[in-house]
């Protein structure tokens, strides 16, 4: 059940950090996310992509700060789960179900029956491309991308009103990389769903995300609005960056 909050402000994170054994990963003193916004986060890896993901779902606790959704405090309450929805990684699945019996589950969750729950996988059929349902298969004997297929859809049953992929280009095959794309800008033009999306392919990020934030070494370095010129601007970006590295590690065998 969705809280509709007139609130615009959907993610607000306040002195966000996360410290792994005396290393900061994480250090966000600001930052919000309007409702409706499709919101990209880049960068290398290490950058802190899925630690501030983890932060958002509560999976991992903040060294300092807070997490709001819809101006609830993530680490303090569960009123948020029922309008959230995420797929991290596989891992997340549950393998020794079959995709229907997993949507079934999912479906659950969501206070949607299996006769909801059919009508809505039949939105996906060019998506699943004939690989997903039908085939007596559990989720473990699945491929990765057919894997990733299911945790997708399975995270947009019940309407959510905030959806987080991370990496979900990853390991896709091309057609079904259009597919997806296209399948979240409608999300984005259709609805008000909120959706924040982590990824390594700067082209596929900004071909759907109106916002991109780009992170580096835990820090916020860039808070993009998409427009014809932000693949150039994070491409030229992320070339210095790597020209840098390049320099100081001949330099550091020249000493």
């Amino acid at each position: 059940m969705a809280l509709n909050k007139p609130a615009n402000k959907m993610i607000t994170v306040t002195n966000l950090s996360k410290v792994y054994n005396g290393t900061c990963v994480l250090n966000i003193e600001h930052l919000e996310i309007p409702r409706g916004q499709s919101f990209g986060l880049v960068g290398n890896n290490g950058a802190g992509k899925t630690t501030f993901f983890s932060l958002l779902l509560d999976l991992i606790q903040p060294t300092t700060g807070n997490v709001f959704n819809n101006e609830i405090t993530v680490s303090q309450s569960e009123e948020w789960k029922p309008f959230t929805s995420s797929f991290i990684d596989e891992s997340f699945l549950i393998g020794y179900l079959t995709p229907e019996e997993y949507f079934n589950f999912v479906g659950d969750l969501r206070n949607r029956n299996k006769a909801d729950v059919a009508a809505f996988l039949k939105n996906f059929e060019d998506f699943f491309n004939g690989e997903i349902l039908g085939r007596n298969k559990y989720l473990r004997d699945l491929s990765k991308g057919n894997q990733k297929k299911v945790g997708i859809v399975a995270a947009l049953i019940g309407e959510p009103e905030v959806v987080i992929l991370d990496e979900p280009f990853a390991n896709l095959d091309p057609t079904t990389q259009i597919r997806l794309k296209a399948l979240i800008r409608d999300l984005s033009e259709k609805s008000e769903m909120t959706i924040l999306i982590s990824s390594h392919d700067l082209i596929h990020v900004t071909e759907v995300c109106e916002r991109i934030v780009v992170l580096d070494k835990g820090l916020v370095v860039n808070d993009i609005k998409t427009s014809e010129a932000t693949l150039k601007e994070l491409e030229q970006y992320f070339a210095g960056g790597y020209a840098k590295e390049v320099k100081e590690s001949s330099e550091a065998e020249n000493i």
